[in-house]
Formats: structure tokens, sequence, C-alpha cells
């Protein structure tokens, strides 16, 4: 039988060879994709805190300082507090479904809100909470003109789930594009969420926690982790060089014994001097029983053949 291969050929085999490409692959996943993922979260997350702290410390702004003449948002500034005078449109409010606030089931009221300068934009006047088996009552927004403040909030992707054309119409996101064709409104490309205690508003939708998460550390556990892997790679190789090493040094040392086993004596060597034994006892001759003839009568009647001496 072959013994254990030496050096580096013995990594040369497919176990080894997927596994140090497994590790390759993993590390450079960590270190360009898991990681940067993570922290590209966190500093998302800081700057939309940062930005929605700003924005509460900035006094309400006329709608063409925050949005452009499509309605859009301009550099940046959602969550930016805004000053609109105008009317609802109550007749063409839509209503927003499966949207729950802070883990409670809720529906939306998304009313169109006129500008005096002629501009349509839709308010999203807040929620009211939905218990199952019961069509929530949602109390209508105010006649005519009226000052509020909002915050000015990005259009959303269109949903997947398509609106219902009952009335009131029931839409599952708050894309403006789609709510405006329902409607048959021309309205501004985002769209505003009242602030508190605001002509109109429902109840109040929090604005998003300003919690930081575990973005951070998850982004450094993947360094870590693409770190750790080459390193428990390289101990790996390092355990099986020493076994190979010291499984090559015993078959070394047990062909060593077996050659110095074999070899037959060195004829120098005197041989040893056996100790005298005893002489053994010549053995001696046991005496033969004589065999006596007795008479065919025993005897009562002498044996008349017998030989005499």
């Amino acid at each position: 039988m072959a013994g254990p291969q030496s050096g580096w050929k013995v990594f040369l085999n497919p176990g080894w060879i997927i596994t140090i490409i497994l590790v390759i692959a993993f590390s450079y996943s960590a270190f360009t994709i898991l990681s940067p993922w993570q922290l590209n979260k966190d500093a998302q997350i800081v700057d939309r805190n940062e930005h929605i702290e700003q924005a509460f410390k900035v006094d309400p702004q006329p709608y063409s300082a925050v949005f452009d003449a499509q309605g859009k948002i301009t550099d940046n500034q959602e969550w930016m507090r805004v000053n609109l005078s105008g009317r609802y449109l109550p007749e063409k409010e839509v209503i927003l479904r499966l949207r729950p606030v802070e883990s409670t089931p809720a529906v939306h009221a998304l009313t169109p809100f006129q500008l005096d300068s002629g501009e349509t934009i839709l308010i999203n006047r807040g929620f009211e909470p939905v218990t199952a088996g019961v069509e929530p009552t949602i109390p209508p927004a105010p006649n005519g003109v009226v000052t509020i403040i909002a915050h000015a909030r990005v259009s959303e992707p269109t949903p997947q789930n398509p609106p219902t054309t009952a009335d009131p119409i029931q839409v599952y996101g708050i894309n403006t594009q789609q709510i405006g064709e329902l409607t048959g409104l021309k309205l501004a490309q985002d769209y505003a969420q009242l602030s508190d205690d605001q002509p109109g508003l429902l109840n109040y939708i929090p604005i998003p926690k300003l919690d930081r998460g575990n973005h951070l550390s998850y982004g450094f556990q993947w360094i870590a982790f693409g770190i750790m892997a080459p390193l428990g790679l390289g101990y790996f190789i390092w355990s099986e060089a020493k076994e190979r090493r010291r499984a090559k040094r015993e078959e070394a040392e047990m062909a060593a014994t077996t050659s110095t086993s074999g070899a037959g004596p060195d004829p120098n060597t005197p041989e040893p001097e056996l100790p005298d034994s005893p002489a053994t006892p010549a053995k001696e001759t046991e005496p033969q029983p004589t065999t006596r003839s007795r008479s065919r009568y025993g005897n009562q009647h002498p044996n008349h053949y017998r030989r005499r001496p």
C-alpha cells in the first residue's frame, strides 16, 4: 500500500480544490457584496434620519419651493414641510388598503387637494383602524378653502394588485399616476402627508422611527467572516500537513525497526554459554515378573509334565 502523499501534492484532490474555491468565493462575496450591502443600508438610514431631523428644524416652505412645475419633489427634499392653501376634493377621494400603521391594520384616505394656484396634489389625510368584518367609517374632508401643513412625499411604484373601481375606489399603493387615471385628475407627480393637528386629519401617521438598526454591526460581521474563512482554511491545511508529516515519520521508524529485526546474527558476536545440565541418571532395569507354571488341576494334583530343574 502506498504511503501518504507529501508536500503540496496532497492538496491536489477534488475535495481540497472545491473547499479552497468555496472559501475564496465566500470571502470575496463578504468583502464586495455582503458587507457593503449592510454598510450602505446603515449609511442610507443615517442620511434619512438626518434629513428628517433637518426637515423638522426648517419652517414650512411654499409649494413652489419644494415641488417643481410637474409636482416632483426637488433637490431631495422629501419630508420637508410645505404650506398648502386650497380646498379638498372629497368626491375624488380614494381609499388605500392593506397599509398597517405600527402593526395595526388600517386604511388610509387619499384625497386630492386643489391649490389656489391651480395645481392638484394628492394628500394622505391619515388612517382609520380596521376591525375584521367591519367596514371602517372615514370622516369626510372639510369643505371650503383651508390652509394645511404637510410633509412632501415621493410617489410609490405601481402596486402589483389592481385597484377596485367600486365606490369608493380602493388602491393598494400610493402611485399618483394610477390614482390620477382612476379619478380623472391631473395630479402632481409626488404627494403630501398631513402633519399633526391639521384640517381634515384622521389619525396621524407617525414619522418613521429614527432607529439606526443593526446594519453597521452586520457589515462588520461580514468583514470578520471574510477574514476568518481563509484563516480557518489555513489552519486546516496546516493540521493536515502536520498529520501527514507525523504519519510519514512513524512509517519511517517502523521501516527502520523492521529492517533491523530481519537481519541475521553478527558473526563476530560470541554465542552465549549455556549452563551445564545435570547428568541424566541411567534408567534402572525393572525386574521382570517370574512366570510360574500352574498345574492344570490346581494344587491338588501334581503336574507330571512340568520339567524338573
